[in-house]
């Protein structure tokens, strides 16, 4: 095999360009060090590539997007469930893989909802006995999504001191947009059964800031922000990092390995250009891998040497195992106090203007940890699949055909609601990653098998969430629209992976035999080797990751810079 290798050395490599790698480069650059950044898929330009003016109906298949595009025809994310040529398997239970492949990655897909960690959830270990605690607590990440917050964007409120919530910190936040309203209709709903909600927390601008144009409100951030208002590495992350001038974007550059020399330390990355089909190799003082949770673990245990039989930074053995992901699930309902009512803020931001923070007392309920709950309902664009079943619903005429069919679809618009459960999955070794040994992709690299079940843990958290959303539905005067799921049905539990945030498979920690990474994310076996996207995760938290991601990578990249001046790496 003939390897192309580059004459230079970079101060830095980095693997992905998302969440992670974004906030990386933009840290690293900033502080000096010429990075050169390997993203498996294209360029990708959310201002020139979105679809976000176009309507469903002008896609020859109005909006469904099918295998390819599994959130919609003009979804702004490249990539999916199953990509062509690029397969994985699944040993013990069952798992879905979701991978972004373009610049950006998967910050072009998520629902920008951005909740920071509370104190508790660095210390579960100490508070209930279950899994681990972080080898860093809330007040070592709290400076970072400070920074955060104030650098990207992010409207919400302040409500620790008025729900008594402490395990939901306070931010730095732009005014929350007014609720819509059928949250509205919802929240007085909660109210009556003490379920406390509040503004959301997303990072879409409701105000100019940092030079990037306030949302216009035309709800469609899955597309991709043609004007920056929402937040993506590509938008907000790379823009600084690349006017330093000391950023080299390698697009379509899948990593096989890291390299390493006869000190165990790594030398760089060696990679496949996807369009050519040419095996390259470019070297670095320093390693960040940020390529998503699974791909960092696979990336490493791919990486096998003299040194390192078992894979880069696994002498513990630990890579590839405490894998999670999100516990999830959604009840909608009908609401016909919402049929036909005049339109009050129904447009908005893509994601819902109110949610509910994880508000229950553990001890009392059976289970350990929580979840948080995302709305859904309004006005959305039209397409593939709208209204569906029709002739199902509520006090529904039969749907029929022509006139009276679209009279059916208009008495029905607007008056559904939907709540989606994001919970806390306790982390377990016996969920994990390995290489498959039979299997390679088409560029000849080893793929992951996963294996992944839930407990009685998320089966009863998931019981929970069914029975809380049900009785909001009724309190609102409305109608579930599915039968409650029975216990052999896992309350009605997505398969892991579903929800896309899988964390922990590279994890931190103080102990070097039962960790990868350090307290700043540095590898045990090799000082000049870093991960920064969800891989480090301890565990998972009733929050989405993101945040989280980027504050750690933060941390990381200001740690790497910091010991740079020192020359220790």
């Amino acid at each position: 095999m003939q390897v192309i290798r580059s004459p230079r050395v970079y101060d830095v490599c980095i693997v992905g360009s998302g969440a992670g790698g974004g906030t990386v480069a933009k840290v690293l650059t900033e502080a000096g060090a010429n990075v050169v950044m390997l993203e498996g898929g294209p360029m990708w330009d959310s201002a020139k590539d979105s679809a976000m003016f176009a309507w469903n109906y002008e896609s020859p298949t109005r909006g469904y997007g099918g295998d390819k595009k599994p959130f919609g025809a003009f979804d702004g994310c490249i990539g999916g469930w199953e990509i062509e040529g690029e397969p994985y398997t699944v040993g013990r239970g069952a798992w879905r893989w979701f991978r972004g492949r373009m610049l950006g990655g998967r910050t072009h897909h998520w629902g920008r909802i951005s909740l920071r960690f509370g104190p508790d959830d660095f210390r579960r270990k100490s508070l209930d006995g279950l899994g681990d605690d972080w080898p860093i607590t809330y007040d070592d990440m709290k400076p970072y999504y400070d920074k955060l917050d104030s650098f990207v964007g992010i409207f919400g409120e302040n409500h620790a001191a008025r729900t008594g919530l402490h395990n939901e910190p306070d931010g730095i936040f732009l005014p929350p947009p007014r609720p819509r309203a059928h949250e509205l209709l919802i929240k007085r709903a909660c109210d009556q059964l003490r379920i406390p909600i509040v503004a959301s927390r997303l990072s879409i601008l409701t105000r100019a800031h940092n030079g990037r144009a306030a949302c216009h409100y035309c709800g469609q951030c899955g597309r991709g922000c043609a004007t920056h208002s929402n937040f993506s590495s590509v938008s907000v992350m790379l823009p600084p990092a690349l006017k330093t001038g000391q950023l080299t974007i390698v697009p379509n550059a899948m990593a096989r390995e890291v390299t390493t020399g006869d000190d165990g330390l790594a030398t760089g990355v060696a990679y496949v250009d996807t369009q050519k089909l040419t095996d390259h190799h470019v070297r670095a003082r320093v390693v960040v891998v940020a390529a998503s949770c699974g791909e960092s673990a696979r990336l490493l245990l791919n990486s096998k040497s003299p040194r390192h039989p078992n894979g880069l930074a696994n002498s513990s053995g630990v890579v590839g195992k405490y894998l999670t992901d999100s516990t999830g699930l959604s009840v909608g309902g009908h609401v016909p106090a919402l049929a036909g009512l005049p339109r009050y803020n129904a447009d908005g931001t893509g994601g819902a203007h109110l949610y509910l923070p994880w508000w229950g007392d553990n001890k009392a309920l059976g289970f350990p940890r929580g979840y948080h709950v995302e709305l859904g309902g309004g006005y959305g664009m039209p397409g593939y699949g709208f209204l569906s079943g029709i002739h199902n619903f509520p006090g529904s005429r039969g749907g029929g055909y022509g006139a009276e069919l679209k009279d059916e679809y208009r008495r029905y618009y607007g008056s559904f609601v939907n709540f989606a459960g994001r919970g806390e999955q306790v982390a377990r070794a016996d969920n994990y990653v390995e290489i498959d040994p039979n299997v390679v992709d088409k560029y000849g690299i080893p793929v992951l098998r996963f294996h992944h079940t839930w407990s009685d843990h998320e089966r009863l958290q998931a019981k929970h969430m069914q029975e809380t959303f049900r009785s909001i539905i009724e309190a609102m005067g409305g109608t579930p629209t599915s039968p409650m799921p029975t216990a052999a049905e896992d309350y009605g539990l997505a398969v892991g992976g579903l929800i896309i945030h899988e964390a922990g498979a590279v994890r931190m920690g103080h102990d070097a035999t039962t960790s990868a990474l350090n307290r700043y994310c540095q590898a045990h076996d090799a000082k000049n080797l870093f991960v920064a996207d969800g891989a480090p995760f301890v565990s998972q938290a009733d929050k989405n990751l993101t945040w989280t991601i980027m504050a750690l990578a933060w941390r990381t990249a200001e740690y790497i810079a910091d010991e740079r001046r020192k020359g220790n790496l």
